[in-house]
């Protein structure tokens, strides 16, 4: 049997978004390690006006909240150029067709329901991380050789 290790084991800054501040201490206290931080918002607006500081990489994002939605922080994401291609995952508690479709159609990036396994979450967090910097790389690559072509 192995020890205890940390899945979120590379420098890592994700915003927990819920307006439920159980969940936002449990996704501090379950999410945090050495190398990764987490940072909370209570609504939608809220958490706008963290991510338009920048250096987040990565976003859990609930959908039902006062003040502004996940479904419209989602959509202002994916419309401004700075955060366009940055992950966000949601999670909710709802698993209805037309909140799944309606996330993925704005452009989630994953989708999980709760209650959360904040273990389980940890994975599909990392998975995300490595998957989103692959495509960077690869769209870096892409843009280079459009650049030497031209």
């Amino acid at each position: 049997m192995t020890g205890f290790f940390y899945v979120l084991d590379e420098p890592t800054r994700i915003l927990f978004v819920d307006d439920d501040p159980i969940l936002r201490e449990f996704a501090q206290v379950n999410l945090e390690t050495p190398t990764t931080s987490i940072d909370v918002a209570a609504d939608g607006l809220e958490a706008l006006n963290i991510l338009a500081a920048g250096n987040h990489d990565l976003v859990l994002l609930d959908l039902e909240m006062p003040v502004m939605d996940g479904f419209s922080v989602l959509a202002r994401l994916r419309a401004d150029a700075a955060t366009k291609d940055l992950p966000v995952i949601v999670q909710t508690g709802r698993e209805d067709v037309e909140a799944i479709d309606r996330a993925f159609r704005l452009g989630a990036t994953a989708f999980v329901t709760k209650p959360l396994n904040w273990r389980l979450l940890s994975y599909q967090i990392r998975y995300v991380l490595r998957a989103s910097g692959a495509e960077r790389l690869v769209r870096r690559a892409a843009s280079g050789r459009r650049d030497h072509a031209a």
